[in-house]
């Protein structure tokens, strides 16, 4: 009889072997290592990050390089060490930045005794301010090639009054300190065929010094044609010395080719060499001053230069005026005003200074 064998274990019926534990002393695998340095890197990041003062980013220029460089740089970077990427976090953080050397920032200000100023003050620059805006605006096409003749208002084409004047050509209200008056304006002789032939001659700018509220009106009713490209008032005037001076530097224009006409030598004493004076009017019906003056102002818009129309005007009548009085009050101003000799006062009446400084 045979004996039945026992069937020998199959591989599957194997026992599985417990897994051994490292014991203390065995060395942690290499992820081990990798995780431990990876963890000592964030903290001494971290660290660095809030031990070290806070700089502001500079700015970094890229350069494109060609292309066998970048190649080169390639092969060397593959060819450094695998650890150089785990112990670069070893490195200082807390190296000091070298200050930038801008050219924009400046050396601390230098007192005369040697010293610093007081706080380490750093030198600004100023920034050069625009140029002042002129009054005028830029010459029309109408206009180009012209001279610009400044023309006063009060006493020299128009006088006005708050007394009622029965032959009163204009009367104006105007408010001040809320109560509304009536402004009563006479026109000088001659005026409006002096106006149209300046505008066909000249750049014509109204300019007076009285307040914009009364002299904006009265000129909309003296010019009906429309010859002032512009109008300017007191606050376009440089308060000087007590008077109200028109400064023609400030239009925008070449000097040599401006004239200024007004009646108020105060007006025009930063710039005599371009006044044409006239006589100031109140209520004589029989002046003919503006209309003596055109054929005077129809020689001068053929002239290149003011100046030396001016200056022989002057001088003729200072020759004329050694042996006998001067022929004119025209002529008697000018020799003043070329001597040097004008008057700052005004002959305007009390009664209009609240509106009219001329």
């Amino acid at each position: 009889m045979r004996h039945a064998t026992a069937p020998a274990p199959s591989h599957r019926d194997a026992p599985v072997p417990a897994p051994e534990r490292p014991s203390p002393s065995t060395t942690p695998p290499i992820p081990h290592v990798c995780s431990f340095l990876l963890d000592m890197m964030t903290i001494r990041f971290r660290f660095s990050q809030l031990s070290r003062p806070y700089t502001p980013l500079q700015p970094v220029l890229i350069f494109a390089l060609p292309a066998s460089q970048c190649n080169i740089s390639l092969k060397k970077q593959r060819s450094r060490s695998i650890l150089s990427s785990f112990f670069c976090c070893f490195r200082d953080y807390n190296v000091e930045v070298p200050p930038p050397s801008s050219p924009g920032v400046l050396p601390p200000l230098v007192e005369e005794n040697g010293g610093l100023q007081k706080g380490d003050q750093r030198q600004v620059i100023p920034i050069p301010s625009p140029p002042a805006k002129y009054l005028l605006p830029e010459v029309t096409v109408l206009d180009y090639g012209k001279k610009c003749v400044v023309i006063d208002l009060d006493e020299t084409l128009v006088h006005s009054s708050f007394k009622p004047i029965s032959n009163a050509d204009f009367i104006v209200p105007v408010e001040i300190d809320g109560t509304i008056h009536q402004v009563y304006v006479l026109k000088r002789p001659h005026v409006d065929e002096f106006l149209q032939r300046m505008g066909q001659l000249f750049e014509c700018v109204l300019f007076t010094a009285s307040l914009a509220k009364y002299a904006d009106p009265v000129a909309d009713l003296l010019d009906r044609w429309g010859v002032f490209r512009a109008r300017l008032f007191r606050e376009s005037c440089v308060f000087h010395r007590g008077n109200y001076v028109k400064d023609l530097s400030r239009l925008g224009r070449e000097l040599s080719k401006v004239i200024i006409v007004d009646n108020s030598p105060a007006s025009y004493i930063f710039h005599p060499e371009n006044a044409v004076p006239v006589q100031s009017w109140f209520d004589d019906m029989t002046d003919t001053e503006l209309l003596d003056l055109i054929p005077f102002f129809e020689g001068l818009s053929r002239e290149d230069d003011v100046y030396s129309v001016l200056h022989r005007l002057c001088s003729s009548h200072e020759a004329s005026c050694q042996s006998r009085p001067p022929s004119s009050p025209l002529a008697c101003e000018l020799l003043c005003i070329q001597k040097g000799r004008a008057s700052l006062q005004t002959d305007t009446p009390q009664a209009m200074e609240v509106l009219v400084s001329e």
